[in-house]
């Protein structure tokens, strides 16, 4: 194991909170996820006298969830093109106005239910626009080594406000009304704009052309598709959030109906869970220290199976609750660590788009995988649902076995680097002319063809990852132990992207390698696609 896989892995899980400007957006933002979880309440409670209750309560969840997977790519790309700082200043503001505006509304006798789910559905697309950049700006807050315990950091904060939120909302809402409850989210927006206002980034002066949008969206789905480690990252998140999100999608039912809980009762089941969220918190750092990420993966599926499959065969209230810590602590385990691997494998430049992607695969995951466990229970029953879903658990963390996460996941130098040397240009293309054709010549000698050839492999995953959108190597018939690599870049702009802003140490690693294969030094050519006239 590597010296810096290693140091990751020894540090503590709250070293992150010794810096002032860490600690303060992260205690802001525990406050904001506890009024989220208060404003759901307050939500569902508003509904649950209405003869549609049965329908409406659930869309209560359907309409804060579904703008993240509408959004969820067009906000990574967003979150990559402008100043994250500023964006998030503007989403916490605008969230906070709608849901003061929800409380007004709510205090006046106005909010029907289309009004709520209307609103509930804006304040969820303002989360939306907020979740990549929010996830993009960690490495900016911490360094690379704690990003690990700052990923625990912030599962412990959310799955600790799901824990106590929705306690504090029954209280205020059984004393005060859903109105009190809105008023205290909008307010507890506040803190993350007052940190992030005082918070004073190093400027960067950019003297390249800024990326459109169409082509960030694009360049962002090349690198996910040439980056053998962030697919692998996303196949492990799909594999465990499928299966474990019937235990919370059938949670409620298994409360009710086997266990025999009223409202009260079910909030301690997701204290528990939340409980066991913080335990894992503490645990996290001495788990990194013993074992590697793949075997925390699986520790974590099969804590999450073993807590699902006794919330389905067990009917005692204490070991429930005991089952359900172990659960919460399973499933930090295992989110920290794909939280952490997915942020410490995507350079600066396509950081937010990346996590868009896995968030979209987490929210997808979830709200997708509960619809199935709820058709399959009621085909079955919840006990047989749950079952599969244990099973399935099982099946994903032995699975590790075989799609492990790739060995330097969360250890690749991703510093940018501008080491490309300049071409020499007898006219300055505009940056929206292209594509663009670059041809690289190599001299071989025949014993180290193949060495070289599967050095190119990786060379070309580089090309594409920085924006490629073809990649070939050909063999000359004319001259001997010649080798020609050709790839297209589709304009000019994007290829001056390649060079300034999304190169890194990692990719510069990769060209020397292929040049120890090489005699001499490779010779790269430049060409412009000809407009036709007429």
């Amino acid at each position: 194991m590597s010296s810096a896989v290693t140091a990751t892995q020894s540090i503590s899980t709250w070293a992150p909170l010794r810096s002032p400007i860490y600690r303060a957006l992260w205690i802001a933002q525990l406050v904001s996820n506890l009024g989220t979880w208060m404003q759901t309440v307050g939500a569902q409670w508003m509904l649950v006298a209405d003869p549609r209750a049965a329908v409406l309560v659930p869309l209560v969840q359907t309409a804060t969830t579904l703008p993240v997977m509408l959004l969820a790519l067009p906000s990574g790309v967003l979150a990559d093109l402008v100043d994250r700082r500023r964006l998030l200043i503007a989403t916490q503001g605008a969230m906070a106005a709608g849901v003061a505006f929800l409380a007004a509304l709510t205090g006046a006798g106005l909010t029907t239910p289309a009004v709520l789910l209307t609103l509930l559905f804006v304040i969820g697309c303002g989360q939306a626009l907020t979740a990549p950049a929010w996830q993009a700006i960690q490495p900016d807050l911490v360094p690379p080594q704690q990003i690990p315990a700052a990923a625990a950091l912030g599962s412990m904060s959310m799955n600790g406000a799901r824990a106590i939120g929705p306690a504090i909302a029954g209280a205020l809402v059984s004393l005060a009304g859903p109105t009190l409850v809105f008023a205290l989210n909008a307010v507890s927006f506040v803190g993350i704009v007052i940190v992030l206002v005082s918070w004073r980034r190093p400027a960067v002066e950019q003297q390249y052309p800024p990326e459109r949008a169409l082509a960030a969206l694009s360049a962002g789905g090349r690198f996910i598709r040439s980056s053998p480690i962030v697919r692998r990252i996303l196949l492990r998140a799909a594999l465990f959030i499928g299966p474990a999100s019937a235990l919370w999608g059938l949670l409620p039912v298994i409360a009710a109906r086997q266990l025999g809980l009223g409202s009260a009762g079910y909030g301690l089941l997701l204290g528990a869970l939340g409980l066991g969220a913080v335990a894992g918190a503490f645990l996290l750092s001495r788990l990194r220290m013993r074992y590697g990420q793949n075997v925390l993966l699986t520790i974590g599926a099969a804590g999450f199976a073993a807590a699902t499959a006794v919330l389905a065969l067990v009917h005692n209230f204490g070991a429930v609750v005991a089952a359900l810590v172990v659960g919460g602590a399973s499933w930090l385990l295992s989110l920290s660590t794909l939280n952490a691997s997915m942020q410490l494998s995507l350079p600066a430049w396509v950081r937010a788009r990346g996590l868009s992607v896995y968030q979209l695969i987490f929210m997808g995951g979830q709200a997708l995988g509960s619809v199935l466990w709820g058709v399959l229970a009621g085909a079955t029953s919840s006990v047989t649902s749950l079952l599969v879903s244990a099973a399935l658990l099982v099946v994903c963390g032995l699975s590790s076995f075989w799609w492990p996460l790739h060995a330097n996941t969360g250890n690749l130098d991703l510093t940018p680097s501008s080491h490309w040397p300049e071409p020499t240009l007898v006219f300055e293309p505009e940056p929206l002319d292209g594509p663009v054709l670059v041809l690289t010549s190599y001299c071989v000698a025949p014993e180290n063809e193949q060495a070289f050839l599967t050095a190119m492999a990786a060379l070309g995953r580089s090309r594409q990852r920085t924006g490629a959108s073809q990649w070939r190597i050909f063999r000359s018939v004319e001259k001997e132990s010649t080798f020609v690599e050709a790839f297209i870049v589709r304009s000019w702009g994007e290829h001056l992207h390649q060079h300034y802003t999304r190169l890194t140490g990692q990719d510069q690693l990769i060209e020397q390698n292929v040049e120890k294969y090489a005699d001499g030094e490779a010779v790269s050519q430049h060409y412009l696609a000809v407009r036709e006239s007429g």
